[in-house]
């Protein structure tokens, strides 16, 4: 398998666990190795008290993508820690984008960059997060051959 497939494989085998991220209505647009990009469409249920997207969904997008882009490689890894700047507001109906891509991912740890945007490109939100791998495959290196 290439790098990609064993990308697509991994978010094959999280997707139908991850009850977090269907329950928002986030959906996986692509993945890679150390890559992902996921949507998701601002519902009203999701809207704070000044109108605009409640920024615990825009984290939850984000951090979505952190972690189908850590996941990427076939190591179970998780947030060591994250850091989120909000830029702009989204709004209901909004279409958001989640596309993140790891900038260093070493043996044992990683760091990952999202950005948030909306359907004209405006940028929403800045995500870096820390991953930490930890024991375990998604599947065995042999399953890869075939």
């Amino acid at each position: 398998m290439t790098p990609d497939e064993i990308a697509r494989r991994c978010a094959e085998i999280m997707w139908p666990d991850d009850h977090a991220a269907r329950g928002l209505g986030i959906e996986i647009a692509a993945v890679g190795a150390g890559t992902a990009t996921l949507h998701m469409t601002v519902r009203q249920d999701m809207v704070n008290g000044h109108g605009t997207c409640h920024g615990g969904f825009i984290f939850a997008l984000a951090d979505s993508a952190f972690a189908y882009a850590c996941n990427s490689f076939n190591h179970f890894a998780v947030a060591a820690g994250v850091d989120i700047n909000f830029l702009a507001p989204a709004h209901i109906g909004d279409a958001l984008t989640a596309a993140g891509h790891a900038r260093h991912q070493g043996g044992r740890s990683g760091v990952y960059d999202i950005e948030v945007t909306n359907a004209e490109g405006k940028l929403i939100a800045v995500f870096r997060g820390r991953a930490a791998r930890v024991k375990g495959h998604f599947f065995e290196p042999d399953e890869s051959k075939g």
